[in-house]
C-alpha cells in the first residue's frame, strides 16, 4: 500500500492514536496510518467535515460500527476502536501490510486458476462471519482486498454503502463501484448477503482476466450492462467458470450461498494445487536423462561386441589408431600380439588393422600388436562415462598349448623315423648274405661279419 507523508491540515493526533502517513483518501473520508502507545499499528479512517454534520449519517454510521464490532473471523480486518461523538468521527481498523488485489493484478497481470480459487475461499469464508454479524458488505472489490502475508482480509465493510461513498456518478440509490455492483443494487432494491456474491464473482473474474466482467465504459454504460447483458468470462479458467457465472446470476436467488461458495472454490483450490484439473491430461512420463541413456546404449553396445558369434559392430568415431592410447605406432613397439574383439579399437578405422595397430590371425580374429600404453595392461574405458568393465576373451584354442603339441608331435615323428631306419639298416646284411650262391656276399663285406651272420660259413 502507498504511504504519503502527512500534510499540513492533516491531524497528527486522532483519540490515543499518533498519526504518521497517509494511506488514502475516498468519498467518505482519510485513512491514515497509526499506532498506539503500545506500537500496535492501525488503519485509522476519519470523517470529511461535511458528512459529520449530517445527523442521518451519524445515526448509520453508529449503527454500521455497532455492527462491525461483533464480526469475527481471521479474513477481515478487525475493529479496534472509535469515536462516534467527535466533532470528526473515526474509526481504527487493524492494519494489514500487503497491496491490495486490484493493484497486485495490476502489476503482476491475472492469476492462475489455483490462486485465484484459494483467494476466493479465503474472501468467501470472511463473508460468512461478516453477514453472520449482521452485516452486508454492499461494496466489496479489488481495492477493498488486502493481501497479507497471513492472507486476504477484507476491509471497509458495511461502511460505504452507509456514508454514501462511490467512486461512480450516482444513478438513483446505487452506490459502489462500476462493474461490481449487483443488480439489485442499480434498481435500489433491498440488499441480501446474496449481494456480496454477486460481487464476489465479479472479483474473482477481475482476478483472472485483470478486467471487470462487464468491461469498461462511463458509470451509465456499466450499470446498463449489469442489469441488461451478461457477463463476458473470456480468460477465466475452466474450473472457475462455472462457478462464477453462477455468482453473477441475475436473480440473487439463482447464486449460490456464500457457505457453498467457500466449500466449491476450497475443493478447486485444493485440486488446482495439485494439478489434477477436470480434463486435464496427465502428465506425460519423464524422459530418461541423455548422459543415462547414452551410458545405457554404450553399456549395450559393448556387450553386444562381447557375445560370442555377434558380428562385428564399428565404433562410430573412434580415432585411427586409438586402442588403449597406442595413437596408431603400437603395432611395432613390441613383438608380441595381443587379442582383441572384432570391431573394437582402431581396427575400425580406415586404412585397415596395420594403419590402427591391429592385424588379423590365422584365426581369422583381430590381432592388436601392443604399443608403448597396451602394455601396462589397462584397458580404454567404455564411452559414454560408465564404469570400466574386464574385457571378456572369446572362446579358442591356446597358442602356447598347440606350438607345444606341435614339437611333441615333430619329436615323436623324428623319433618313429630314426627308430624305423634303424631297423631297416639292421635287417639289409642278412637278406643280401642269404641270398648270394655259395654264402659269400656281394659287394665283399668284412669275414668275421659274415661268419657271425652264417653258420654255413
Amino acid at each position: 500500500m502507498t504511504m504519503m507523508r502527512l500534510r499540513r491540515e492533516d491531524p497528527r493526533v486522532v483519540g490515543s492514536f499518533r498519526l504518521h502517513r497517509r494511506l488514502g483518501a475516498g468519498g467518505m473520508g482519510v485513512v491514515y496510518l497509526g499506532s498506539d502507545r503500545r506500537g500496535q499499528r492501525v488503519a485509522l479512517k476519519v470523517i470529511r467535515p461535511d458528512l459529520a454534520e449530517d445527523q442521518e449519517f451519524r445515526s448509520r454510521f453508529a449503527r454500521e460500527v455497532s455492527a462491525a464490532r461483533r464480526i469475527r473471523g481471521g479474513c477481515t480486518a478487525r475493529l479496534v476502536a472509535a469515536d462516534l461523538e467527535a466533532d470528526r468521527p473515526w474509526f481504527a481498523t487493524q492494519y494489514v501490510p500487503g497491496p491490495s488485489l486490484h493493484d497486485k493484478v495490476n502489476e503482476e497481470g491475472p492469476l492462475s486458476a489455483a490462486q485465484t480459487a484459494s483467494i476466493g475461499a479465503a474472501l468467501a469464508e470472511g463473508l460468512l462471519a461478516v453477514h453472520d454479524a449482521g452485516v452486508v458488505h454492499r461494496d466489496l472489490k479489488p481495492s477493498n482486498i488486502l493481501l497479507s502475508p497471513k492472507g486476504p482480509r477484507i476491509i471497509d465493510f458495511g461502511i460505504a454503502w452507509a456514508t454514501g461513498a462511490s467512486t461512480l456518478t450516482h444513478v438513483g440509490t446505487a452506490v459502489g463501484s462500476p462493474g461490481f455492483l449487483a443488480p439489485e443494487q442499480v434498481r435500489g432494491a433491498a440488499v441480501t448477503p446474496a449481494t456480496d456474491v454477486f460481487a464476489l464473482g465479479a472479483t474473482l473474474a477481475y482476478a483472472s482476466t485483470a478486467d471487470s466482467p462487464f468491461g469498461q465504459g462511463s458509470s451509465e454504460v456499466m450499470l446498463y450492462r449489469v442489469v441488461h447483458e451478461e457477463p463476458q468470462l473470456m480468460g477465466v479458467p475452466d474450473a472457475l467458470a462455472p462457478l462464477v457465472h453462477a455468482c453473477l446470476a441475475k436473480d440473487p436467488e439463482e447464486r449460490p450461498s456464500t457457505l457453498q461458495l467457500s466449500l466449491r472454490l476450497k475443493e478447486i483450490a485444493a485440486r488446482e494445487a495439485h494439478g489434477i484439473g477436470e480434463g486435464r491430461p496427465p502428465s506425460p512420463r519423464r524422459e530418461p536423462d541423455r548422459p543415462s541413456a547414452r551410458r545405457a546404449a554404450e553399456y549395450e553396445r559393448q556387450r553386444t561386441e562381447r557375445r560370442p558369434g555377434s558380428s562385428p559392430t564399428p565404433r562410430p568415431h573412434a580415432p585411427q589408431g586409438s586402442h588403449g592410447g597406442n595413437g596408431g605406432h603400437g603395432a611395432h613397439a613390441h613383438g608380441a600380439h595381443a587379442h582383441a574383439p572384432q570391431g573394437a579399437g582402431g581396427a575400425s578405422g580406415p586404412g585397415g588393422a596395420g594403419a590402427a595397430g591391429a592385424g588379423r590371425g590365422n584365426d581369422g580374429r583381430t590381432v592388436a600388436q601392443r604399443g608403448p600404453g597396451a602394455g601396462s595392461g589397462r584397458k580404454a574405458a567404455p564411452r559414454g562415462g560408465g564404469r570400466t568393465r574386464p574385457a571378456t576373451r572369446r572362446p579358442g584354442p591356446d597358442r602356447k598349448l598347440l606350438r607345444q603339441r606341435l614339437i611333441v608331435f615333430v619329436v615323436v615323428t623324428l623319433l618313429v623315423a630314426l627308430g624305423i631306419a634303424a631297423a631297416q639298416g639292421c635287417q639289409g646284411p642278412a637278406r643280401s648274405v642269404g641270398e648270394l650262391p655259395g654264402g659269400s656276399p656281394r659287394g665283399g663285406g668284412h669275414p668275421a661279419v659274415v661268419a657271425a651272420l652264417d653258420p654255413a660259413a
